[in-house]
């Protein structure tokens, strides 16, 4: 009997459509084939149900199923589609409802940078309740080592791509890079130290007398930094612990917007990932 469409007094959804899906995500969460009885049960389906599916998904691509063993694994058109998802995203798209969320719950102006041909650049700034008086607007670019934003790429980033650029016109010849200072390497150092034990970073009342900040980066599928989010107040109000809340809401924050850039580990992980570059 075929399904039909689900009732839902919003959007008309197809149930069987939705039942199938079920298959797939079980497949794209396990590590390996699968049997069918152990596919089925984590569709939360009978062996039965589960196999009409398997064959219609395996007809577009989507499965295949070994010879040999029977077990179903994703299939070519699955790798099609997720490589053009990850083609698609765009890590401000993805990033700004939760900026916006992040804004809004605790009141503190909200920061998303990028790592630009200058450096980290800011790409949105979402203002405070109260009115904060300080220098960030679309298309600044923050200090590398000076900020709690350029901390958190720095810390993330692989260690030799983090190099100050050259004063030098464009056109000029690559790898003109100007080295760190042994201070200063001490400070990028720490900065990774922060995101290893913390998951972020954070300003206490520097380089902006009186305001306090934390940034987290979120990472990419392939556990690269992609975007840093950055939450900013006046020093009397913005607690600077790293447990406090407003810490603990930036890296829930980083850690939704890595989930939706399709990266599965943690932000300790991606930190590892981009060391072996």
């Amino acid at each position: 009997m075929q399904d039909e469409p689900e009732k839902d007094p919003g959007q008309r959804a197809v149930q069987s459509i939705e039942v199938g899906g079920r298959l797939l995500l079980a497949l794209a969460a396990h590590h390996g084939p699968m049997n069918l009885k152990d596919l089925a049960a984590q569709a939360g389906l009978t062996p039965a149900r589960a196999h009409p599916y398997l064959v219609s998904f395996g007809k577009l691509g989507l499965i295949e199923q070994d010879k040999a063993t029977g077990r179903y694994a994703l299939g070519p058109s699955a790798l099609q589609v997720g490589l053009a998802s990850l083609s698609q995203l765009d890590p401000v798209r993805v990033a700004g409802p939760v900026a916006e969320d992040l804004a809004s719950s605790t009141g503190f102006a909200v920061a998303l940078a990028l790592w630009g041909n200058l450096g980290p650049t800011v790409v949105r700034m979402i203002e405070a309740r109260q009115p904060l008086l300080v220098a960030m607007r679309s298309g600044t670019v923050m200090s590398i080592l000076g900020t709690a934003t350029g901390r958190a790429f720095a810390g993330a980033l692989p260690e030799k791509r983090v190099v100050r650029a050259s004063p030098g016109a464009v056109g000029d010849e690559p790898g003109q890079a100007i080295a760190f200072s042994a201070a200063e390497l001490k400070v990028l150092r720490q900065a990774r130290q922060d995101l290893s034990a913390h998951g972020l970073v954070r300003a206490e009342g520097r380089p902006i007398p009186g305001v306090n900040a934390f940034s987290a980066p979120a990472f990419d599928h392939e556990g690269q930094p992609a975007i840093v989010i950055t939450t900013l107040g006046h020093q009397d109000h913005f607690p600077s612990d790293w447990n406090s809340s407003v810490a603990d809401a930036v890296r829930a924050a980083a850690a939704q917007i890595s989930r939706g850039l399709g990266w599965q580990g943690s932000p300790a992980g991606g930190l590892a990932a981009s060391e072996r570059d």
